[in-house]
C-alpha cells in the first residue's frame, strides 16, 4: 500500500524528499546542498505546506498551456485553418 502524500500525512521533511524522489533528485546528489537547495519553486507551497502536490501541478499546468486561439502564437506554417 502506497503512503499518502498529502500534506497532513506528511512531515515537512518527507515532502522534500518526495519532491526530490519526483524530480529524480537522490540524496546523493551533488547539487544540493543544506535542506533546500535545488528543490525547483513550484514546488515551495506543497513543502511549506500551503498547497498539495497534485494542486502545485495543476497551477504549473494552467501557466503552460494556452488556452484560447487568440493566445496562440501564429508561424504561418500550417496550411489546416486557413
Amino acid at each position: 500500500m502506497r503512503k499518502s502524500k498529502l500534506i497532513k500525512d506528511t512531515t515537512r521533511e518527507e515532502r522534500i524528499q518526495i519532491v526530490r524522489k519526483g524530480l529524480s533528485w537522490g540524496e546523493d546528489c551533488d547539487s544540493v546542498s543544506g535542506d533546500m537547495a535545488g528543490i525547483d519553486e513550484m514546488y515551495q507551497p506543497y513543502i511549506d505546506g500551503e498547497l498539495e502536490l497534485a494542486e502545485c501541478n495543476m497551477r504549473a499546468a494552467a501557466t503552460t498551456y494556452v488556452k484560447s486561439d487568440r493566445d496562440r502564437p501564429s508561424t504561418g506554417s500550417c496550411i489546416m485553418g486557413r
